[in-house]
């Protein structure tokens, strides 16, 4: 692994990382450049976000489990945070996410992975260990899904409108959102306020920046017929098939995600379930039990 210079990230953000976390960026093909943080070492703990967010999320989680034997590392999918953000929204798909993830694992040579998701982050970290799945040797899922919609489903409202061609264009790529509107999915809404809120938003200022949210919500199935379909159904074949520890930390308060945790528990039927009253990202607001949760797994051998 050759890594190339970190990105810029301003004072006020890098004060709010844990100390003596390390920065770098890894050339994962397809012309993409993706930002990666880490703290610690040990066992490699893979901790993937998903939309509209960026390594930044497992922040907390980072400290509470400083001293434990883990090497805690937090890409930033492309498009999103300081990765690399195609100004094509078409880039956008499931298996290119899962490409480049899996082009960074790769080049980190990272075996025994405990791996750390929520929010499209199940999806993209899974993939990422599709073809090697002897890498993944432990789970921890956050209000996520891990596999198609089945027959019948209706999508979230957040969902719907994301599809709705000229308002979702006005709301995501001129307004900023959902990024502007974090706080309202969670269940205690000052846990992404202030600065924390601020550093959300950094990433994606402006149109050149911002098109990753929209395109990623777009790649939420509306239909059967969707093309994450395939994708997905990867994803739950690659979970059923997992044999290693695995828990869920879920937030009862998400109205994005949460209902969707009887859909996990049917691909993860062993894992330990914690069901707390936190919101979508719930790594703000149990930061604690998720890494009591990786102290778990960690220890489940």
């Amino acid at each position: 692994m050759t890594p190339l210079p970190p990105p810029y990230i301003p004072d006020w953000i890098e004060h709010m990382l844990p100390a003596d976390v390390e920065r770098f960026a890894l050339d994962v093909g397809d012309g993409q450049v993706m930002h990666v943080m880490a703290h610690g070492t040990g066992r490699p703990c893979l901790m993937v976000h998903g939309n509209p967010t960026w390594g930044f999320l497992y922040r907390k989680i980072v400290r509470a489990l400083t001293g434990e034997s883990l090497r805690c590392i937090m890409p930033d999918l492309i498009g999103l945070g300081f990765s690399s953000k195609p100004r094509d929204p078409a880039w956008h798909t499931p298996d290119n996410h899962g490409r480049c993830l899996a082009a960074a694992v790769t080049q980190m040579e990272l075996e025994d992975v405990l791996l750390v998701v929520q929010d499209w982050g199940g999806a993209m970290g899974v993939l990422a260990m599709a073809d090697e799945p002897e890498r993944l040797t432990g789970l921890v899922a956050m209000n996520t899904v891990l596999g198609p919609p089945k027959p019948g489903f209706r999508p979230t409202a957040f969902h719907r409108f994301s599809h709705l061609p000229v308002l979702s264009t006005l709301a995501f790529r001129v307004f900023g959102f959902p990024q502007t509107m974090l706080h309202k999915v969670q269940g205690d809404p000052t846990s992404i306020s202030g600065q924390v809120a601020d550093a959300y938003r950094y990433p994606l200022r402006g149109w050149g920046a911002n098109a990753a949210p929209l395109a990623l919500a777009r790649m939420v199935p509306d239909s059967l017929e969707h093309p994450s379909i395939p994708a997905l159904n990867r994803v739950r074949d690659t979970v059923q098939a997992f044999r290693g520890a695995a828990a869920v930390v879920w937030g009862d308060r998400d109205p994005v995600l949460g209902r969707a945790l009887k859909r996990v528990q049917e691909v993860l039927p062993e894992a330990r379930v914690t069901r707390t009253r936190a919101g979508h990202f719930v790594q703000e607001e149990e930061a604690e039990t998720v890494a009591e949760a990786i102290r778990h797994v960690a220890g489940a051998r």
